[in-house]
């Protein structure tokens, strides 16, 4: 890596999937020797090298960040210590942290890109989705450039197969799917097409052994992930909402265990509840459908919902498999047979 000229990367977020993003790191960036990196910070400590004349080991980043005694790096300290790069400078944000968010139009007026899957800033305050960008190139002609491809869908082109839409001037009509990885397993084992399938609690389990729900379920079943995708789309079809409490989302949870103290006591006492979900099986299935977990966008209503829904077995949403996510996009070229994306979300 030579001085000037030079392409700067912060990490903020060293967990799973910033762990994860710094191996992809470890195998792609001796393909581009003008890149470094040279900021890692997570929630109790940071490494950084002080002048921007060599870059951090991604050999030996884990040990060297474990051996640090520098405290994590705040925001405002991450917007001054990039801005302090001889070169362009791209923030790597994979944290969920609102304040981080709200954070980014700082990063953007000083010229620094941002790259993140965190959903909370694109889907809070509508100010904030404004602000940053108003901040961004190119409303903010030198500003940095944001994106944010993982928040929607995870590694799918869901934002980038919308924005081309939008940008060739095609009109969004609907936009419906399973957008929950979570969601797509628990239904598609739950109400498979071909009939049977577990008990509700049983099928939460295995998700949640499997690693598909977080470590409480109930943070997937409460249906805000959902919503806030739901959000961050419908802005980018230019339509203003305000939050996730802007429309119904349907929560899966019994009321009865929403105050439950941990996710183990939830996991523990849903079972009770299973005779609630075995009822929306049935009634779907004497209607000859299954039930799934989906979000819908009715761009010319402005109306956005998410829930359940009842399909068609040979509906594309009713035969998932597996965890996939499937976001069908209903638009004026598209509108007879939608273009579909599919895949593991």
């Amino acid at each position: 890596m030579t001085g000037s000229a030079g392409i700067y990367i912060a990490v903020i977020g060293a967990g799973g999937v910033g762990r994860h993003f710094l191996i992809q790191c470890s195998r792609l960036l001796p393909k581009f020797p003008n890149a470094a990196l040279v900021l890692i910070s997570r929630s109790n400590r940071s490494l950084r090298v002080p002048t921007f004349s060599h870059a951090l080991s991604l050999s030996t980043w884990e040990q060297d960040l474990a051996a640090s005694s520098d405290p994590a790096i705040s925001p405002s300290e991450a917007v001054k210590y990039l801005a302090s790069a001889p070169g362009k400078c791209i923030l790597v944000d994979n944290t969920s942290n609102q304040d981080i968010a709200a954070s980014y139009p700082d990063f953007l007026k000083k010229g620094i890109s941002v790259v993140t899957p965190n959903k909370k800033a694109f889907s809070s305050d509508l100010k904030l989705w404004q602000s940053i960008f108003e901040s961004a190139y190119p409303s903010h002609p030198q500003g940095g450039l944001v994106y944010h491809e993982s928040s929607v869908g995870a590694g799918l082109p869901i934002i980038s197969t919308l924005k081309d839409l939008v940008e060739t001037g095609d009109e969004v009509q609907k936009i419906e799917g399973v957008f929950s990885g979570t969601m797509s397993f628990l239904f598609n084992n739950f109400a498979p097409v071909e009939g049977k399938g577990g008990k509700w609690s049983d099928e939460v389990k295995k998700a949640k052994d499997a690693g598909y729900t977080e470590p409480d379920p109930r943070d997937d079943l409460n249906g805000v992930d959902v919503a806030r995708k739901l959000v961050i789309l419908a802005r980018i079809v230019g339509l203003q909402i305000e939050s996730t409490s802007a429309f119904p989302v349907q929560s899966l949870i019994p009321k009865e265990l929403e105050s439950c103290g941990s996710g183990d006591e939830f996991m523990e006492k849903l079972p009770a509840y299973d005779d609630e979900m075995a009822k929306v099986k049935s009634e779907a299935e004497t209607k000859g459908k299954v039930v799934r977990f989906i979000g819908s966008i009715d761009v010319a209503s402005k109306k956005v919902e998410v829930g359940l829904r009842d399909f068609d077995k040979g509906y594309p949403i009713a035969g998932l498999k597996g965890s996939d996510n499937i976001i069908s996009f209903y638009t004026k070229r598209y509108s007879q047979n939608p273009l579909i994306v599919q895949g593991a979300g």
